[in-house]
This record gives C-alpha cells, structure tokens and sequence, in this order.
C-alpha cells in the first residue's frame, strides 16, 4: 500500500477511537466546574500531574519502547509484551515498598502546594493505584497498535470513554465524592481498558516469562531509560508552571489555569490522533524518506496555525460553553497556551525522527534544554506578570527546543524547512492572541481578519497535501 494512502487510512481509523477519548476534556468540563470549586480543580490536577511524574519512574520508560520495538518484524511480540508487563509490575511493587519515605518526601510538596499534608497517605496511595493502571493501559494500548490491531484501539477508545463518562457521574454526583472521585473514576476506566484488551486481544497469550529472550528486554531497556529523565523534563516544561502558579498565586489561580489549559487541548487531539498513525508509518518507511517527511511536516504545521488562529478566536465562545461563570476569566491566559501548542505539536513530530533512529539521548538532552528554561522563565515571569507569564514560559521554551530540533534532526532526515513561513504565521497568531487578551477596540473584527489571512496562506498547503494523497490513492 502507498506510504501516504496508509498514513491517511491509519489517521481515520485512530480517529474514530481517539477522538471519543480526547474530547473527554471538553465533554467534562461542565460537570467538573460545576461540581468542584476552583481549588479543588486545582488539586485534582496536581494529583494527576504528579502521578504522570510517577509514571516514567516505575516503568523505567518502557511504554516508550513498547511501540518502537513492536513494530519490529524481527522481534518476537511475546518478548515485547511481557518485558513491558513485568518492569511495570516489578516497578509498582518497589513503589509500594517506599511509601513511608515518599510520604516524608512529599509533605514540604503538599504544603507547598496549598494542600492538606494530613491526607498525604490517601492520596499517595491514589497516586501509586492511578500510575499503574494508567501505565498497565498505554502498555496495552501500545502494543495493541503496535501488532496493527487498529480498529480494536479505535472501539477500545470508545468504550474508555463511556465508561469514563459513567465514572465520572456516578463517583462525582452520585456519591459526591470530589476529588477523589475524580481521580478514582479515571482509575476505574483504565481497570476496565486493560481487561477488555486482554480478553479481546488476547493479551494473556504474550506472557511468556519462561524462555523470554533478555538480549531484546535489554535492548528495550537501553532505548528507555535515556527517555526517562526526557519525559520528566517534559513533565517539568508542561506541569512545573502549574506548580509554580499554585506556590506564588494559590491554588484558585491554579484551576483557572488548568481550565485554560484545557481549551488548546482541542489541537492536541487533533495532533494526536494524526501523530498515532504518524508514527506508524515514520518507523516503517524508509524510501523517499526526506520528501516524505518534508511534504508532511508543511501539511502538519499549516493545519496546526490553522487551527490555533480558529481556536483563538472562538476562545471566549468555548469558554462560556464549557465553564461556569466562575472559571469564565481563565479566557485570558487562552490564546498564549494556544500558541504554545503549536509548537508543542511541531517538537512531537520532529521528536518521532529521534525515535525512528533509536537515538533517545538527543531526545532527552533537548527535552532537558526546554525544562530549565521554562523553570527560569516561572520564576522571573510569573511573579511579573501573572499566570500569563506561565503561558509566556512555556511558549518560549517549546520555540527554543523547536528550533534546536529541526537543526539537531537533519543529520537523520533532512527536512526542508520554510522558516519565513513558520515567522509569519507565527507573528500573525500571536498578533491575534494580543489583540484579544489586551481588548483592544473592535477586536473580534480584527481578530477575524487575522485568522482568514491565516486561512489564505496555509490552506494551499493542506490543499497540496490532500491533492497528493488522493492523486496516489486513485493511481492504485
């Protein structure tokens, strides 16, 4: 099959799966700033961020290797699986055996972050239940998609999300249980994910402990632990200002934060569901490969400016829908997390070339570029200018690491980037984004004339890219 015609029906296919789940975000929005105060919001975030910080710690990275190495036709699945399975088991086993000292450890966290340090053993305990489920599902996840099940990860994805929804009303509403019920309806769905990947994948037929191959668990291992520290890195570029937000303003502005971070998460599910597939066909292809992902990245990125300058405009709409009246001033810090998205997108798609050629240390070194300037501009920005100057951070911390990709990648595949077009549509968006937050007179009109000079600029490129894909499809 033609190399763009199964990228397109890959992204289709995970569409249909991925879109149900990811549009979780907006679909619970209503309900969670309904029933949780701003504070609380703010709390069961911090949860879940620092569970996805436990993540990388107790899988020793291995979800990463998961996708990469059973993609191989020359590796064995079972040995994939398994080792995944048993660094994953071994890893939550070590986690329980450390509660006493994580407990030491995070209470100065707790009261740092305006919490109460007397319900730290619950929640740590939560935080430990949340990390291994949450790692046992991208596990299954992972490899499911890793052996070209791809429409069971579709109706999987579906499936996760009724259940969330159902979750989530029964434990929040009915039982009132607020922040836990928050974090334990997320637990409860990925239970439920996991077993109904085993049963209807047969899951269960890839244990093999006995006769596992250690050169390929080695391997896995030495392509994931280098990507530990880089997923800490990242955690620290996206979650950190979070933290710090919490620290300098309090947890009220916390959740408003969060809530803001939400609305350029309708780009990210866009990007993911395209990157699913992306991945798929970047590890696999290995002809034409310099054309194949130039023509790609200009499709990508022209969509993703696109869609940010959409976004942007409609911000203020989509916030009255999707909150109560009293998150509605989260709009403002909107549009420069929208911006920042962009370039989050742009470093993933330059980040697959690293996985392609195994090469996990340029991964983390650049992660780790984007991690300390992010904590040096919090500190400086945030007590200057408010929790816009968190959003400022992270938009100039995913620039840098951007451009210090696109430079480091070329060695592998030389991708020709259009950096006056990149600068254009960049101004232009955050033209639109200052327009909007700084009101100035008459700014929908002009926010409205940027985003549809934005649309003439980019759409040809989509066009191309569409015309190419449908070009080679009739030709088959």
């Amino acid at each position: 099959m033609d190399k763009y015609r199964k990228l397109l029906s890959n992204t289709l296919i995970f569409a249909i799966g991925t879109f149900s789940s990811k549009a979780l975000v907006f679909l619970l929005m209503p309900l969670y700033t309904h029933v949780l105060t701003t504070a609380e919001y703010g709390v069961t975030n911090t949860i879940v961020d620092m569970g996805n910080l436990l993540i990388p710690l107790i899988t020793l990275g291995i979800i990463n290797a998961i996708i990469r190495f059973g993609l191989e036709k020359e590796t064995r699945k079972s040995d994939v699986f398994s080792t995944g399975f048993a660094v994953i088991l071994l890893g939550t086993l070590l986690l329980l055996c450390l509660q006493p000292v994580l407990t030491d450890l995070l209470s100065p966290l707790m009261v740092l972050m305006d919490m109460d340090p007397q319900n730290i053993s619950r929640n740590l305990l939560l935080l430990i239940a949340f990390s291994f489920m949450s790692a046992m599902r991208s596990l299954c996840h992972q490899f499911v998609r890793a052996r070209g099940m791809v429409k069971l990860f579709a109706v999987n994805g579906i499936v996760s999300t009724a259940l969330t929804i159902l979750f989530n009303v029964l434990y929040l509403v009915t039982f009132r249980w607020g922040v836990m019920g928050y974090i334990m309806a997320i637990i409860t769905a990925d239970f439920c994910s996991v077993i109904f990947l085993f049963v209807c994948a047969d899951l269960h037929k890839f244990l093999h402990f006995r006769g596992l191959n250690l050169k390929v668990s080695k391997a896995m291992l030495r392509y994931a632990l280098p990507l530990i520290p880089n997923t800490i890195f990242w955690w620290v570029t996206n979650i950190s200002d979070r933290f710090m937000v919490a620290g300098f303003l309090g947890q009220d502005f916390n959740g408003l934060y969060v809530a803001a971070y939400k609305i350029p998460s309708v780009i990210i599910l866009l990007a993911g569901i395209f990157s699913d597939a992306w991945q798929m066909s970047a590890f696999t292809e290995k002809k034409g490969r310099d054309r194949f992902f130039t023509k790609v990245f200009v499709t990508y990125s022209s969509f993703l400016f696109m869609a940010a300058a959409g976004v942007i405009l409609f911000a203020r709409v989509i916030i009255r829908v999707l909150v109560s009246n009293e998150y509605y001033p989260c709009w403002e810090y909107v549009p420069i997390l929208v911006v920042a998205t962009v370039f989050t997108c742009m470093v993933d798609f330059l980040g697959t070339i690293y996985m392609t050629e195994k090469k996990s240390m340029h991964s983390m070194l650049t992660a780790a570029v984007g991690a300390g300037i992010n904590i040096l501009l919090n500190l400086q920005w945030i007590p200057l200018y408010g929790v816009n100057g968190a959003a400022m951070a992270t938009l100039a911390s995913y620039m840098m690491v951007f451009v210090i990709r696109a430079v480091d990648t070329r060695r592998y595949v030389r991708i020709r980037f259009s950096w006056l077009r990149i600068l254009v549509n960049f101004v232009l968006v955050m033209g639109e984004s200052l327009l909007m937050i700084r009101e100035v007179p008459l700014w929908p009109l002009w926010t409205a004339l940027v985003t549809l000079l934005l649309l003439l600029l980019n759409l040809k490129y989509v066009f191309s890219g569409l015309q190419q894909i449908l070009h080679r499809r009739q030709q088959q």
